[in-house]
Protein backbone atom coordinates (compact mmCIF):
# COMPACT_ATOMS: atom_id res chain seq x y z
CA UNK A 1 0.00 0.00 0.00
CA UNK A 2 1.20 3.51 -0.81
CA UNK A 3 1.12 6.60 1.39
CA UNK A 4 -1.87 8.08 -0.43
CA UNK A 5 -3.83 4.81 -0.17
CA UNK A 6 -3.08 4.45 3.53
CA UNK A 7 -4.10 8.03 4.22
CA UNK A 8 -7.46 7.57 2.51
CA UNK A 9 -8.27 4.38 4.41
CA UNK A 10 -7.17 5.75 7.79
CA UNK A 11 -9.04 9.02 7.24
CA UNK A 12 -12.26 7.12 6.51
CA UNK A 13 -11.70 4.92 9.58
CA UNK A 14 -11.09 7.84 11.93
CA UNK A 15 -14.08 9.72 10.58
CA UNK A 16 -16.31 6.73 11.35
CA UNK A 17 -14.89 6.64 14.87
CA UNK A 18 -15.73 10.24 15.71
CA UNK A 19 -12.60 12.26 14.95
CA UNK A 20 -13.32 15.94 14.29
CA UNK A 21 -10.23 16.19 12.09
CA UNK A 22 -9.73 12.74 10.56
CA UNK A 23 -7.51 13.75 7.65
CA UNK A 24 -5.22 15.88 9.80
CA UNK A 25 -5.03 13.15 12.44
CA UNK A 26 -4.16 10.55 9.80
CA UNK A 27 -1.45 12.77 8.33
CA UNK A 28 0.14 13.66 11.67
CA UNK A 29 0.23 10.04 12.79
CA UNK A 30 1.66 8.77 9.51
CA UNK A 31 4.28 11.51 9.31
CA UNK A 32 5.30 10.66 12.87
CA UNK A 33 5.40 6.93 12.16
CA UNK A 34 7.55 7.40 9.07
CA UNK A 35 9.77 10.11 10.54
CA UNK A 36 8.69 12.61 7.89
CA UNK A 37 7.25 16.09 7.72
CA UNK A 38 3.58 16.26 6.71
CA UNK A 39 4.67 17.90 3.46
CA UNK A 40 6.83 14.87 2.66
CA UNK A 41 3.74 12.66 2.61
CA UNK A 42 2.59 14.44 -0.53
CA UNK A 43 6.03 14.73 -2.07
CA UNK A 44 6.33 10.95 -1.73
CA UNK A 45 2.64 10.02 -2.05
CA UNK A 46 3.36 6.90 -4.13
CA UNK A 47 5.94 5.48 -1.68
CA UNK A 48 5.01 1.97 -0.56
CA UNK A 49 4.91 1.18 3.16
CA UNK A 50 6.58 -1.93 4.52
CA UNK A 51 4.59 -4.39 6.61
CA UNK A 52 6.46 -3.20 9.72
CA UNK A 53 5.52 0.41 8.99
CA UNK A 54 1.91 -0.52 8.33
CA UNK A 55 1.64 -2.48 11.56
CA UNK A 56 3.04 0.37 13.62
CA UNK A 57 0.76 2.89 11.92
CA UNK A 58 -2.34 0.75 12.42
CA UNK A 59 -1.53 0.70 16.13
CA UNK A 60 -1.42 4.50 16.27
CA UNK A 61 -4.68 4.84 14.33
CA UNK A 62 -6.38 2.30 16.60
CA UNK A 63 -5.37 4.27 19.69
CA UNK A 64 -6.60 7.50 18.13
CA UNK A 65 -9.92 5.86 17.26
CA UNK A 66 -10.34 5.01 20.96
CA UNK A 67 -9.89 8.65 21.93
CA UNK A 68 -6.16 9.00 22.62
CA UNK A 69 -5.10 12.58 21.80
CA UNK A 70 -2.85 12.84 18.76
CA UNK A 71 -0.41 14.93 20.79
CA UNK A 72 0.13 12.06 23.23
CA UNK A 73 0.69 9.62 20.37
CA UNK A 74 3.27 11.79 18.59
CA UNK A 75 4.72 13.34 21.78
CA UNK A 76 4.43 17.01 20.91
CA UNK A 77 2.03 19.83 20.02
CA UNK A 78 2.38 23.25 18.40
CA UNK A 79 1.16 26.25 20.40
CA UNK A 80 1.67 29.93 19.53
CA UNK A 81 3.97 28.85 16.69
CA UNK A 82 6.25 26.95 19.11
CA UNK A 83 6.68 23.21 19.50
CA UNK A 84 6.11 21.65 22.94
CA UNK A 85 6.74 18.20 24.32
CA UNK A 86 3.45 16.72 25.53
CA UNK A 87 2.92 13.61 27.65
CA UNK A 88 -0.12 12.14 29.46
CA UNK A 89 1.06 13.98 32.60
CA UNK A 90 -0.03 17.36 31.17
CA UNK A 91 -2.94 18.89 29.32
CA UNK A 92 -2.60 19.15 25.56
CA UNK A 93 -2.07 22.84 24.71
CA UNK A 94 -5.35 24.23 23.41
CA UNK A 95 -5.58 26.85 20.63
CA UNK A 96 -8.22 28.68 22.71
CA UNK A 97 -5.53 29.42 25.30
CA UNK A 98 -3.63 31.48 22.73
CA UNK A 99 -6.10 34.31 23.46
CA UNK A 100 -4.69 34.52 26.99
CA UNK A 101 -1.08 34.45 25.81
CA UNK A 102 -1.65 37.06 23.11
CA UNK A 103 -3.17 39.43 25.67
CA UNK A 104 -0.37 38.73 28.16
CA UNK A 105 2.28 39.51 25.56
CA UNK A 106 0.51 42.73 24.58
CA UNK A 107 0.40 43.86 28.23
CA UNK A 108 4.08 43.01 28.76
CA UNK A 109 5.16 44.85 25.62
CA UNK A 110 3.37 47.99 26.80
CA UNK A 111 5.56 48.07 29.91
CA UNK A 112 8.97 49.73 30.11
CA UNK A 113 11.69 47.77 31.82
CA UNK A 114 11.47 44.40 33.50
CA UNK A 115 8.09 42.71 33.74
CA UNK A 116 7.34 39.97 36.31
CA UNK A 117 4.78 37.34 35.37
CA UNK A 118 3.34 34.44 37.39
CA UNK A 119 1.92 31.47 35.47
CA UNK A 120 -0.20 29.45 37.89
CA UNK A 121 -0.90 25.83 36.95
CA UNK A 122 1.70 25.77 34.21
CA UNK A 123 1.40 22.12 33.08
CA UNK A 124 3.59 21.72 30.00
CA UNK A 125 4.89 25.26 30.49
CA UNK A 126 3.39 26.43 27.21
CA UNK A 127 1.95 29.69 28.57
CA UNK A 128 5.08 30.69 30.49
CA UNK A 129 7.40 29.83 27.62
CA UNK A 130 5.30 31.54 24.95
CA UNK A 131 5.09 34.75 27.01
CA UNK A 132 8.85 34.76 27.61
CA UNK A 133 9.54 34.01 23.95
CA UNK A 134 7.37 36.81 22.56
CA UNK A 135 7.95 39.39 25.33
CA UNK A 136 11.72 39.68 25.85
CA UNK A 137 11.28 42.01 28.84
CA UNK A 138 9.28 39.39 30.76
CA UNK A 139 10.57 37.04 33.44
CA UNK A 140 8.11 34.29 34.33
CA UNK A 141 7.68 32.26 37.51
CA UNK A 142 5.53 29.18 36.86
CA UNK A 143 3.94 26.87 39.40
CA UNK A 144 2.18 23.51 39.42
CA UNK A 145 1.18 21.01 42.09
CA UNK A 146 2.31 18.11 39.88
CA UNK A 147 5.95 17.15 39.92
CA UNK A 148 5.42 15.08 36.78
CA UNK A 149 4.02 18.10 34.94
CA UNK A 150 6.92 20.26 36.08
CA UNK A 151 9.37 17.71 34.67
CA UNK A 152 7.72 18.10 31.27
CA UNK A 153 7.76 21.89 31.66
CA UNK A 154 11.45 21.84 32.56
CA UNK A 155 12.30 19.97 29.37
CA UNK A 156 10.27 22.46 27.35
CA UNK A 157 12.00 25.41 29.02
CA UNK A 158 15.38 23.90 28.17
CA UNK A 159 14.28 23.11 24.62
CA UNK A 160 13.44 26.76 24.00
CA UNK A 161 16.56 28.08 25.74
CA UNK A 162 14.64 30.10 28.34
CA UNK A 163 16.12 28.80 31.57
CA UNK A 164 17.31 32.28 32.52
CA UNK A 165 13.83 33.82 32.34
CA UNK A 166 11.36 31.00 33.08
CA UNK A 167 11.53 29.65 36.63
CA UNK A 168 9.57 26.60 37.82
CA UNK A 169 8.29 26.03 41.35
CA UNK A 170 6.15 23.26 42.80
CA UNK A 171 3.21 24.21 44.98
CA UNK A 172 -0.42 25.28 45.28
CA UNK A 173 -1.41 28.35 43.25
CA UNK A 174 0.93 31.25 44.17
CA UNK A 175 2.05 29.80 47.50
CA UNK A 176 5.61 28.88 46.39
CA UNK A 177 6.29 32.29 44.82
CA UNK A 178 7.89 35.29 46.48
CA UNK A 179 7.41 38.96 45.72
CA UNK A 180 4.90 40.90 43.66
CA UNK A 181 4.03 40.58 39.99
CA UNK A 182 2.94 42.81 37.14
CA UNK A 183 0.75 40.05 35.72
CA UNK A 184 -0.69 36.76 36.95
CA UNK A 185 -1.82 34.23 34.35
CA UNK A 186 -3.68 31.00 35.02
CA UNK A 187 -5.16 28.10 33.12
CA UNK A 188 -6.52 26.20 36.12
CA UNK A 189 -9.04 23.35 36.17
CA UNK A 190 -12.48 24.82 35.41
CA UNK A 191 -14.71 21.91 34.34
CA UNK A 192 -17.59 20.86 36.60
CA UNK A 193 -17.56 17.26 37.79
CA UNK A 194 -19.93 15.09 35.78
CA UNK A 195 -19.59 17.16 32.60
CA UNK A 196 -19.79 15.05 29.45
CA UNK A 197 -16.59 15.50 27.48
CA UNK A 198 -15.09 13.90 24.37
CA UNK A 199 -12.84 10.88 24.94
CA UNK A 200 -9.73 12.79 23.86
CA UNK A 201 -10.40 15.32 26.64
CA UNK A 202 -11.12 12.79 29.38
CA UNK A 203 -7.89 11.02 28.42
CA UNK A 204 -6.06 14.02 29.87
CA UNK A 205 -5.20 14.38 33.61
CA UNK A 206 -8.39 14.69 35.65
CA UNK A 207 -6.61 16.88 38.18
CA UNK A 208 -5.99 19.45 35.46
CA UNK A 209 -9.60 19.41 34.22
CA UNK A 210 -12.10 19.33 37.08
CA UNK A 211 -12.80 21.74 39.93
CA UNK A 212 -15.44 22.00 42.65
CA UNK A 213 -18.21 24.62 42.82
CA UNK A 214 -19.32 23.85 39.30
CA UNK A 215 -15.77 24.37 38.02
CA UNK A 216 -15.18 27.78 39.62
CA UNK A 217 -13.48 26.84 42.92
CA UNK A 218 -9.80 27.20 42.01
CA UNK A 219 -10.24 30.32 39.91
CA UNK A 220 -12.21 31.99 42.71
CA UNK A 221 -9.53 31.04 45.24
CA UNK A 222 -6.83 32.49 43.00
CA UNK A 223 -8.78 35.72 42.60
CA UNK A 224 -8.92 36.03 46.39
CA UNK A 225 -5.14 35.51 46.67
CA UNK A 226 -3.91 37.65 43.80
CA UNK A 227 -4.67 41.23 45.02
CA UNK A 228 -1.94 41.12 47.67
CA UNK A 229 0.58 39.81 45.11
CA UNK A 230 0.14 42.37 42.34
CA UNK A 231 2.21 45.48 41.81
CA UNK A 232 0.33 48.78 41.30
CA UNK A 233 -1.37 48.60 37.92
CA UNK A 234 -1.07 44.82 37.90
CA UNK A 235 -3.51 42.52 36.15
CA UNK A 236 -4.71 38.93 36.18
CA UNK A 237 -5.65 36.78 33.18
CA UNK A 238 -7.51 33.55 33.87
CA UNK A 239 -8.89 31.07 31.35
CA UNK A 240 -12.40 29.86 32.13
CA UNK A 241 -15.44 28.12 30.72
CA UNK A 242 -18.40 30.24 29.59
CA UNK A 243 -20.61 28.40 32.10
CA UNK A 244 -18.78 29.91 35.10
CA UNK A 245 -18.36 33.48 33.87
CA UNK A 246 -21.17 34.79 36.08
CA UNK A 247 -19.92 33.06 39.23
CA UNK A 248 -16.32 34.14 38.68
CA UNK A 249 -17.38 37.70 37.86
CA UNK A 250 -18.92 37.98 41.32
CA UNK A 251 -15.60 37.01 42.93
CA UNK A 252 -13.80 39.45 40.65
CA UNK A 253 -16.11 42.26 41.70
CA UNK A 254 -15.16 41.73 45.35
CA UNK A 255 -11.44 41.98 44.70
CA UNK A 256 -10.85 44.19 41.67
CA UNK A 257 -11.91 47.60 40.41
CA UNK A 258 -12.76 46.37 36.94
CA UNK A 259 -12.75 43.39 34.63
CA UNK A 260 -13.64 42.17 31.16
CA UNK A 261 -13.92 38.81 29.42
CA UNK A 262 -12.11 38.10 26.15
CA UNK A 263 -13.65 35.71 23.62
CA UNK A 264 -11.83 32.84 21.93
CA UNK A 265 -11.58 32.18 18.19
CA UNK A 266 -15.05 30.61 18.24
CA UNK A 267 -16.64 33.62 19.92
CA UNK A 268 -16.99 31.98 23.35
CA UNK A 269 -16.20 33.80 26.58
CA UNK A 270 -12.80 32.37 27.49
CA UNK A 271 -10.37 34.66 29.35
CA UNK A 272 -11.07 36.87 32.35
CA UNK A 273 -8.94 40.00 32.67
CA UNK A 274 -9.14 41.92 35.95
CA UNK A 275 -7.38 44.99 37.32
CA UNK A 276 -7.37 47.36 40.29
Amino acid sequence: MTIVEVLKLSTDYLQKHGSDSPRLDAELLLAHGLGMRRLDLYLKFDRALSEVELTAYRGLVAQRAKGAPVAYLVGHKEFMGLDFEVTPEVLVPNPDTEVLVQRAVAIARESEGGFRVADVGTGSGCIAIAIAHYAPNASVWATDVSGEALSVAARNVAKHGLGARVHLERGDLMQPLAGEFNLVCANLPYVAAGTTLPAEVTAQPAGALYADSGGAALIERLLDEVPTRLRPGGRVLAELDPSIVQAVSQSTGRNFAGHRVHRDMNGRERVLEAWF
